[in-house]
């Protein structure tokens, strides 16, 4: 199997053997060993830690043994961006193995919202981290979005960042603070967005910089921001606070440019790959070839979006109406609670906002505002490493709902109950209260 252009072209390192690491260059895949070698080579102040931690990485795979710990390493007057590592692999006489690469910390870096990057920017980025002692080892981008910077020693750390500062950046959150926050493209690049999903990420950024660089929380709390169900983000199930786009009157149908759609591709195609999987079975295909959908059944799946979307333009023309498309009545649903195996398994979002405006200044204010409060409630009851979901699981959805406040809505309902019995006792001050809850939402 031969090898790609990239693991091709990477010079030979001297002194050290990788004959593990070098396996993972063999095939048709780019490795970061590669570029590891190539930074190794380098002419940089960091090129010579770039090749000590060749040298502990294939020390690791020989004795199957993490060799870097934590600590503490900052910027003035920040108490997260840094993530911290020294090694720990030492010879039999004591001293360091790799003196080069004692210290590899990583500097997490926000990224601008929706990842919009220019390359005059990315170049910045690079010569800055290389120019200030740097490996010159960047990820874009972690699992919290951030521009990872790894390579710095305690000592240039600060002139890594002074100088990020003055081309517009900012560290990130880390340890137990308010994460950095993620936007998908939106927008700028797709179709399928249903609000400003960069200057949302902007606000809840703004709301929360100083819970982000000065870590007080019990653990780490995730922002996330996707423009539509699709959630490129993941927000739902990575999130603390899920913000996604959404619609709430009926899907546009372009009837004429279906119909076209139907009579090239054929009836079996639509209802094999369209019809017969809609997850509420919300479509039907008419005599006629037209569509009609139950709209009230309609759960925001995306997927006959997604597949009619990019034959739009072949059946509708450059000119005419998407085949299908969101309702023009738009906004977003928060959901809460979204996270990987902790305490307890993973977990989902919870909706404590089933729909919410995005479009006046006044609504961006209530978006902050409501996030402000997820986040004090987080501060003041949450357990030590216990995340949002985790809170919500162990108090109750109620006292959440009640401790943020907000209304109970029966679209959070996710299990209804399977028993025909139901109580009536303040049926009437009840039915009231939805009543009038449901026209203040209109």
């Amino acid at each position: 199997m031969s090898n790609t252009k990239l693991n091709s072209e990477r010079p030979e390192v001297e002194d050290i053997s990788t004959p593990n690491l070098d396996e993972l260059e063999k095939g048709p895949w780019p490795s970061f060993v590669s570029g590891l070698k190539r930074l190794a080579k380098g002419s940089h102040d960091g090129a010579a830690m770039a090749k000590g931690v060749l040298g502990t990485l294939e020390q690791s795979y020989v004795t199957r043994k993490g060799y870097w710990k934590g600590g503490t390493v900052g910027v003035v007057g920040y108490g997260g961006g840094i993530i911290p590592r020294f090694t720990e692999l030492k010879k039999s006489d004591g001293s360091y193995m790799y003196p080069d690469a004692v210290e590899f910390h990583t500097l997490r870096v926000q990224p601008p919202a929706g990842n919009h990057y220019t390359s005059e920017m990315m170049r910045k980025l690079v010569d800055t981290f290389e120019a200030n002692g740097g490996s010159g080892l960047i990820a874009f981008h972690g699992q919290s979005g951030d521009i990872m910077m790894q390579g710095a020693t305690s000592t240039n750390v600060q002139g890594i960042f002074n100088e990020l500062n003055e081309i517009g950046f900012d560290l990130g959150g880390a340890g137990p603070a308010v994460r950095t926050g993620m936007s998908c493209v939106g927008g700028a690049r797709c179709e399928m967005s249903l609000h400003n999903e960069g200057k949302a990420h902007r606000i809840l950024v703004n709301q929360f910089l100083d819970d982000m660089h000065r870590p007080a929380l019990p653990y780490k709390f995730k922002v996330k921001v996707s423009g539509c169900p699709n959630d490129c983000m993941n927000a739902v199930h990575r999130s603390d606070f899920a913000v996604i786009g959404t619609w709430r009157d009926d899907i546009k149908i372009n009837q004429e440019g279906w119909k076209a759609m139907v009579a090239d591709k054929g009836r079996q195609y639509v209802n094999e790959n369209i019809i017969s999987r809609c997850p509420t079975q919300a479509m039907s295909l008419g005599d006629d070839d037209s569509l009609t959908i139950n709209n009230k059944d309609c759960v925001r799946c995306m997927h006959c979006l997604n597949v009619a979307s990019p034959l739009s333009e072949k059946y509708a023309g450059k000119d005419g109406d998407a085949i299908l498309a969101q309702g023009d009545d738009r906004g977003v649903t928060i959901l809460c609670g979204g996270k990987r195996t902790l305490k307890i398994g993973d977990s989902m979002g919870t909706v404590i906002v089933p729909f919410m405006k995005l479009e006046t200044e006044e609504d961006y204010e209530a978006l902050a505002d409501l996030a402000q409060e997820v986040l004090d409630f987080f501060a003041e009851n949450a357990l030590e490493h216990e995340r949002t979901g985790e809170m919500i699981e162990r108090i109750g959805l109620n006292n959440f709902l009640e401790g943020v406040g907000l209304e109970v809505d029966p679209n959070m309902i996710s299990s209804p109950r399977q028993s025909s019995y139901v109580r009536t006792d303040g049926w009437d001050e009840q039915a009231a209260k939805w009543f009038e809850h449901k026209g203040a939402a209109a």
